[in-house]
């Protein structure tokens, strides 16, 4: 507003018609200058641009106070806004450290939870193998790694059964429990060797069903039971063979005294001895006499050596020589295995090859002396039911150390083995015959195998011809 009217008295004063009435103005009558008017006029056109400044100043300060009032008011809205703002930043950043701090505490209890699962998948001693849909696997935990010799990053994503052709485990039997989803157990073993539980069940809640396998080894667990087991009945054999040979053995003393006492009274009567040289009946009566005299003698000593076996067992090793426990085992053969008219056990030829200075060995000696007592009765039914009767019937004996360890071999010249008898000749056998068919239990040689391979950790093996013969090969750790 100044600025304009500044203006307008410049523009006014500066116009040439201005100018000149101001001239005359200031004249007097002789044209001489007043300055008086000069000065005078001066003064009240100073005034007045000063009230007029005055006056635009005053309004100017009112327009600028309001603006400035307006600007406070702005300020402090902006100002408000700036706090209700970095308030809601502030507590948007808290509830963001909050949810970045859950985050994180989320995120370690994974870590965690999968470094626990891992490390209970890695540690478990069941081999335990993850499978999707299309047979490919996804779990090979360390066992698998162990078992199989194959590592994790070579089997995962592979197809199963191309990665590890060994495994018992069909793929029928997979499609069978995701099919019927449901958890099936097979249980797979080879006597002697290995025994495995295998349990194989459809996962739950999955996108793609999938399955599980876990395969647990319990050979040592069912060998120790079958250890448990086996000592059981052997203590009850013992038991069962000493009763038997008491209740047989009083009885069988009384029948041989009385057969003793008759062929003594007929050899003192000389009446009867007369007759019996030219009557046939007596002569056939008296050989009746010897020979059930000489099988009550042969049953006295399978009695004496159930005894033996009864008394002479104990539940600890002891240390023994190899070649005492076989001459042992060989005068138990010549005593009990002679029922046979056309050959004794006796009569056989024992071809001896025992090594120098052999060591003792801890075991368990009544138990080895059965073991090659079942050996000899083998070979001797063999040697019975030989193909060359002309040939001389012999037994071969070879007793070695080979390193730590005693090597036994026992051959025989009779009857050899069919592949299918070498097969099962060490499984125990559970006759289903009816009561009027029998079976030669002496064809089975499961308690020998277990005496050698379970009680005294050592090994067994057979080999054999029908035509050749049958050697027996037996393998004890001296450690």
């Amino acid at each position: 507003m100044m600025n304009k009217s500044l203006l307008f008295l410049f523009m006014l004063f500066s116009s040439p018609f201005a100018q000149a009435s101001l001239v005359q103005l200031f004249k007097d009558e002789q044209g001489k200058t007043n300055w008086q008017y000069v000065a005078n006029w001066s003064s009240g056109i100073l005034i007045i641009i000063l009230s007029i400044v005055i006056t635009t100043l005053f309004f100017t300060w009112l327009k600028a106070r309001r603006y400035n009032r307006e600007l406070e008011a702005i300020r402090s809205d902006l100002e408000q806004r700036v706090e209700e703002r970095t308030a809601t930043l502030k507590e948007s950043n808290q509830l963001l450290e909050k949810e970045i701090a859950q985050h994180v505490i989320t995120t370690n209890l994974l870590r965690s939870s999968e470094s626990y699962i891992s490390s209970i998948l890695k540690s478990m001693p069941l081999m335990l193998i993850g499978l999707n849909k299309a047979g490919q696997i996804t779990q090979w935990n360390q066992r698998a790694e162990d078992i199989s010799g194959i590592p994790a990053d070579a089997a995962l994503g592979k197809d199963l059964w191309d990665t590890y052709p060994g495994i018992t485990v069909s793929p029928n039997q997979i499609n069978r429990a995701r099919e019927q989803n449901e958890t099936i157990n097979i249980k797979q073993s080879q006597s002697g060797l290995y025994y495995f539980d295998i349990t194989i069940y459809p996962l739950q809640d999955q996108t793609e069903t999938g399955v599980v396998i876990l395969i647990d080894d319990v050979t040592r667990k069912t060998l120790a039971d079958n250890m448990l087991i086996h000592n059981d009945k052997l203590s009850s054999m013992g038991e069962l063979a000493a009763t038997m040979a008491h209740d047989i053995n009083t009885p069988l003393q009384a029948i041989l005294f009385d057969l003793t006492s008759y062929q003594s009274q007929l050899r003192k009567n000389a009446a009867l001895r007369d007759e019996a040289q030219n009557n046939p009946e007596l002569d056939r009566l008296s050989s009746l006499l010897t020979d059930a005299s000489e099988k009550g003698r042969h049953v006295a000593s399978i009695i004496n050596n159930l005894l033996s076996f009864a008394r002479g067992r104990i539940d600890k090793k002891q240390p023994a020589l190899l070649s005492d426990i076989m001459e042992h085992a060989l005068g138990l053969a010549r005593d009990v295995l002679s029922s046979h008219e056309r050959l004794k056990f006796r009569d056989i030829r024992i071809e001896r090859d025992y090594e120098d200075n052999l060591p003792s060995i801890d075991c368990y000696v009544v138990e080895l002396q059965q073991v090659f007592l079942n050996l000899f009765r083998h070979a001797y039914d063999a040697l019975l039911n030989t193909t060359h009767p002309e040939q001389e019937p012999v037994i071969r004996i070879q007793l070695t150390q080979c390193y730590d360890a005693l090597w036994i071999k026992i051959q025989h010249n009779g009857k050899g083995l069919t592949s299918e008898e070498q097969m099962y000749l060490f499984e125990p056998f559970f006759s289903n015959q009816p009561d009027g068919e029998d079976y030669d239990a002496g064809k089975r040689l499961s308690f020998c195998y277990f005496v050698i391979t379970e009680q005294h950790q050592g090994h067994m093996a057979v080999t054999s011809d029908l035509e050749i013969g049958t050697t027996f090969h037996m393998q004890l750790d001296l450690k």
